[in-house]
């Protein structure tokens, strides 16, 4: 997995936590109980990328690839 899928799984996990959050606001457990089991899935790809990218990749091609991903998540 790249920095890209990292930055994304992680996007995908804040927006899955938020929706979680605002369905416990509304009362509706069911839902908010799928987007927290999405959420923690999406933050376990996200570790699991970010754990392989420190294996195999320096800090200034962490930095680079970093911004890259970042960039590229705000471009979408």
């Amino acid at each position: 997995m790249s920095l890209e899928e990292a930055a994304r799984q992680l996007k995908m996990a804040a927006h899955d936590s938020q929706v979680a959050f605002d369905c416990v606001g509304l009362g509706d457990l069911e839902r908010a109980q799928e987007h927290v089991v999405t959420a923690r899935a999406a933050a376990d790809a996200a570790s699991t990328a970010l754990a392989r990218a420190m294996e195999d990749m320096s800090p200034e091609q962490a930095q680079s690839a970093g911004e890259l991903a970042v960039a590229a998540l705000e471009e979408a």
